[in-house]
C-alpha cells in the first residue's frame, strides 16, 4: 500500500544522507568530528585520516552539503564541526527498513 511507504520527500532526504555516508573515509570523518565535539581545522582532520588535504576537503564538501558537518570561518581558515542537530535526526537504517518510526528529517537538518 502507498500509505505504508515513507513519503517521497523524506525518502529523498534519507537517500542523500546515505549517499554522503557511502564512503568509508566520510564515515571516519563524521565519527572523528563527533567524538571530538569541537571545531577542527582541515589539517587536524588530514592528520587523523592520513589522506591528502585535497581529498579530505572534497569529503568535507560532501558532508557539509547534507549538513552532517558545519563549517566555521576562523580568520582565513575554515574549521569543521559535527552538526549535532542533523546527526540527531539521522535515522537508523534498520529502523527505516524494518518500518519502525524514524526521526523526522525536517527542522534543523
Amino acid at each position: 500500500m502507498v500509505d505504508e511507504l515513507l513519503d517521497r520527500a523524506t525518502a529523498q532526504t534519507y537517500a542523500s544522507w546515505f549517499r554522503a555516508l557511502a564512503d568509508p573515509t566520510r564515515v571516519q570523518i563524521v565519527a572523528y568530528l563527533a567524538r571530538h565535539a569541537r571545531p577542527m581545522s582541515v589539517g587536524e582532520i588530514v592528520a587523523a585520516v592520513g589522506l591528502a588535504q585535497s581529498t579530505v576537503s572534497q569529503h568535507l564538501k560532501i558532508l557539509t552539503e547534507v549538513r552532517f558537518v558545519l563549517v566555521e570561518p576562523v580568520g582565513t581558515a575554515r574549521h569543521y564541526r559535527i552538526n549535532d542537530a542533523c546527526v540527531g535526526c539521522f535515522p537508523s537504517a534498520a529502523d527505516v527498513v524494518m518500518g519502525r518510526p524514524a526521526p523526522s528529517p525536517k527542522g534543523a537538518c
